[in-house]
């Protein structure tokens, strides 16, 4: 018997059981990876909320770890057992100690890069990557804003953006935050329980707006963002941390100067197998050149799940947190 979280019903971090479980067998085209550690990340709690549907339950939950191979199911010809592998695109089931995935959805974990840092940056770093090198390329010289500067994906998104030779302005809810967000790369911050969004990077635009705005809170800031963005610019909404964005009327991108908007998922980028590694081999030589830092400022053991994910959601974190299996 091994250990996993689940849910029986949706609703708030009450529902996550900490349960015995037999892990399965890997089926064609699949493999087992024994976990070492693994990730916690904000699209969690949209599962275990019921934000996002989940098919039948009860669920396992968590979609991004890193660990070895300990069994391979038939026709699977990338990766063999003993492999050090790292994961990000589901399905759910991370948080245990086991979990069975499709090959396709696995990526080669170089020796230089430790378990803690793969299942710490790997959902957040290539969500970085498609967000900064694929849904806006963005080029040095660029004034772009990013909300929740100061969280896991936007720690690396300042580093990623000082490394492409940009100027990242980020928001953040707090003094502390602000100098985490700092200390990351941000080339400024506005704390916004304190300043006008708008109006600030109006002034540090020098009145030209961003040419791309990164929100990853949703409905709260939904507005802001687009009084942020230069015409034609383009509105990356890619998460939805204080709800989702609902009844928007489309005019309302005319009247802001003819913005473009997008919601992109990872999914929709990491979309084959040599897609996801090209992305995973990018973040990973950032990494082992010293370019960004994985900063992993939370560590809690599996079963008090239910914890970190409350932490998580009352945005009482910075950088990327871990569940340890012990």
């Amino acid at each position: 018997m091994a250990k996993r979280i689940q849910f029986s019903r949706t609703g708030g971090p009450e529902v996550l059981e900490y349960v015995d479980f037999t892990p399965a067998d890997p089926g064609p085209n699949e493999v087992r990876v024994r976990n070492q550690a693994i990730g916690l990340n904000f699209i969690d709690t949209y599962y275990r909320s019921g934000l996002y549907p989940i098919p039948t339950l009860p669920s396992g939950l968590g979609s991004e770890g890193a660990g070895v191979i300990d069994a391979v199911g038939g026709n699977v010809t990338r990766f063999k057992v003993g492999d050090r592998v790292a994961y990000a695109t589901g399905p759910l089931g991370a948080y245990g100690e086991f979990h069975v995935l499709p090959e396709r959805n696995l990526v080669h974990l170089p020796d230089a890069i430790s378990m803690e840092q793969a299942a710490a940056v790997m959902l957040k770093g290539l969500t970085v990557q498609y967000l900064l090198r694929q849904t806006y390329r963005v080029q040095p010289g660029d004034t772009i804003l990013f909300h929740a500067a100061a969280g896991g994906v936007g720690s690396l998104a300042c580093q990623w953006a000082k490394v492409l030779g940009a100027r990242l302005i980020g928001t953040v809810s707090s003094a502390e935050k602000a100098e985490h967000a700092r200390r990351m790369g941000a080339w400024e911050v506005i704390n916004y329980r304190e300043e006008n969004v708008p109006e600030r990077v109006l002034a540090l635009t020098d009145g030209r707006k961003c040419p791309v705005v990164y929100d990853g809170v949703g409905k709260d800031t939904w507005e802001m963002s687009l009084d942020c963005i230069a015409p034609r610019g383009l509105m990356v909404s890619f998460g939805n941390a204080s709800g989702a964005v609902t009844g928007v009327n489309i005019g309302i991108l005319n009247q802001k100067g003819s913005l473009f908007v997008t919601r992109p998922s990872l999914g929709g980028y990491a979309d084959t197998p040599e897609r996801l590694q090209m992305m995973a081999d990018e973040l990973f030589g950032l990494i082992m050149d010293g370019s960004l830092t994985v900063d992993v400022s939370q560590r809690y053991p599996l079963a008090q799940a239910a914890e970190a994910q409350r932490a998580l959601a009352a945005r009482e974190t910075t950088g990327s947190t871990l569940l340890t299996l012990e």
